[in-house]
């Protein structure tokens, strides 16, 4: 599966051929190095560990350098395993860039979404509250009743309630890939992706592509 990481840029847009305006995320994707390549044999499972963003020696744990000296390549901040399909082959201190993808192509993006706090059910499981009027003074925003008295006599498992909110990691499927400037190792992809501005990303072969009839 091919996969890449990279930084969220920001939005913005761009204007096709045909005249119509594509919102996309900007993803400086790469480059990436090939840290070390798990297989079934050694490891049990089929993965290639991939590093990102150089970084000064002094930013990594002693066991974090020795790691990347072995594999001869730079000191860098991200470590992180992308599955390999059958076939697939990488070899230790190859280097991936963006134009692994070309434009057209779907992929996944996974990132850890902004963090919202401890919120409350209108703002977290968009609840409509309760009445404005009829005496109601401060429960505009409460989430209502959450059990019964005597059936069942507490609340349900997994109800929705308030709590911590975002801060998890989220995957946004089946983006297309709108432009890919391998120059600048950037990579345009449709609509948004999960996190903030500057947030990690992992760019990914999309799962969940559409097939056509035929099986073509």
């Amino acid at each position: 599966m091919k996969g890449i990481i990279g930084k969220k840029v920001g939005m913005t847009q761009v204007i096709k051929d045909n005249g119509e305006v594509v919102p996309v995320t900007v993803i400086e994707a790469g480059p990436c190095y090939v840290v070390q390549v798990r297989t079934p044999e050694k490891d049990g499972y089929r993965a290639v560990q991939l590093g990102f963003e150089e970084v000064k020696p002094k930013r990594l744990t002693k066991g974090q350098r020795g790691h990347l000296e072995r594999a001869g390549v730079p000191m860098l901040r991200y470590l992180r395993e992308i599955r390999m399909r059958s076939g697939e082959s990488y070899e230790v201190g190859q280097v991936i860039r963006a134009d692994i993808f070309s434009p057209g192509e779907r992929v996944d993006v996974v990132g850890k979404s902004k963090g919202r706090g401890f919120a409350g059910v209108v703002k977290r499981h968009h609840f409509g509250g309760g009445p404005h009027t009829h005496g109601q003074s401060d429960r505009e925003r409460a989430p209502g009743s959450i059990g019964a008295c005597a059936t069942p006599g507490r609340v349900w498992k997994g109800s929705r309630m308030p709590g911590h909110m975002g801060a998890k990691r989220v995957t946004a499927q089946n983006l297309e890939v709108v432009l890919v400037d391998s120059d600048r190792n950037l990579l345009a992809v449709k609509g948004s992706v999960p996190g903030p501005n500057g947030g990690l990303v992992i760019i990914k072969e999309a799962r969940k592509q559409k097939v056509a009839k035929g099986g073509k």
